[in-house]
């Protein structure tokens, strides 16, 4: 009698409804798989460590890089001097310090510039097309002929009043960067521009600036967000290239890319951490933005999955 009591004000009471999952958006679905990585934690930690680095040199070394003393000539390394002193006696651990802002100040810099203009003209190219999309599409097959590495040496070579700062290779760069990035987007804005959604809201009135930034860029951003990290990596790459040909900083400014030139003959003569400190901290940059670029798109990348 008691089980059926029971049942019976069971049946009559009021169930609350049960609320449906909240759908989550690809990016957020993205950031709940990127989180769960150990790799992607890993190179987000060492590449926020050298964004550190770069923007406070100061908190990790007290002393100045441009204080070089001969009696100091390939000091061993101490408590005071973590990687010893190079031939011209100068503190090579401060060095390594400073010289990080410029390839990450160039690195996150240029890629600012070149999404900006990359994605302004590749946009402008996809949604429009026609005579648009033919003006764009052959200026970028003019700079897609020149190496990248190539151009940036050119422009370097004749603008040889580069000095302490890191804007000419910038520039360099960014001329003959911004055509992957507008080729990106425009394919992006040719498949997303003939969708239903697209359709929807311009039935509703909404106009092209609307449909092509509130719209389509959002849903376009997602193959080149995956490729942003790379391309850090690539620049970080190229910038010390540059140095390393003597094309980019010149003293005292010190960059990675000048350290590894300025000590190959050391590495042959014995004082390999000449040459290890600065191509360690290069690879580690670049290597974890790579790895964090790779995750980025298999995480926005379903069919990845």
């Amino acid at each position: 009698m008691s089980d059926t009591t029971e049942l019976i004000r069971e049946a009559s009471t009021p169930r609350q409804p049960q609320r449906p999952d909240k759908v989550r958006s690809l990016w957020s679905d993205a950031f709940h798989d990127l989180r769960k990585r150990p790799i992607v934690i890993i190179s987000a930690v060492i590449i926020l460590f050298m964004i550190l680095i770069a923007a406070f040199p100061g908190l990790f070394s007290a002393q100045d890089p441009e204080d070089c003393r001969l009696e100091r000539f390939f000091g061993a390394p101490s408590a005071s001097a973590w990687f010893g002193y190079d031939q011209f006696g100068c503190d090579y651990w401060a060095m390594t310090v400073y010289g990080a802002r410029p390839s990450i100040v160039v690195g996150l810099v240029t890629i600012t510039f070149m999404v900006v203009l990359g994605g302004v003209l590749g946009a402008l190219a996809g949604y429009y097309g026609g005579f648009t999309d033919t003006i764009v599409s052959r200026v970028i097959d003019i700079f897609n002929a020149i190496p990248f590495v190539l151009g940036a040496i050119l422009i370097l070579a004749i603008w040889r009043s580069a000095g302490d700062t890191v804007w000419p290779t910038i520039l360099a760069l960014t001329v003959f960067g911004w055509p992957g990035i507008a080729r990106m987007l425009r394919a992006s804005f040719i498949e997303a521009r003939g969708l239903d959604y697209v359709h929807a809201a311009r039935s509703l009135g909404a106009g092209d600036g609307r449909l092509m930034f509130r719209h389509i860029f959002p849903n376009a951003m997602a193959p080149m967000m995956s490729g942003v990290p790379l391309a850090i990596g690539g620049l970080i790459e190229a910038e010390a290239t540059l140095s390393f040909l003597g094309l980019g900083l010149k003293p005292p400014a010190v960059s990675w890319g000048s350290m590894i030139s300025n000590n190959v003959d050391t590495f042959i003569s014995g004082h390999m951490l000449l040459l290890i400190a600065p191509a360690s901290f290069l690879l580690a940059t670049t290597i974890s933005f790579a790895l964090l670029g790779d995750a980025i798109r298999d995480a926005l990348d379903p069919k990845l999955r």
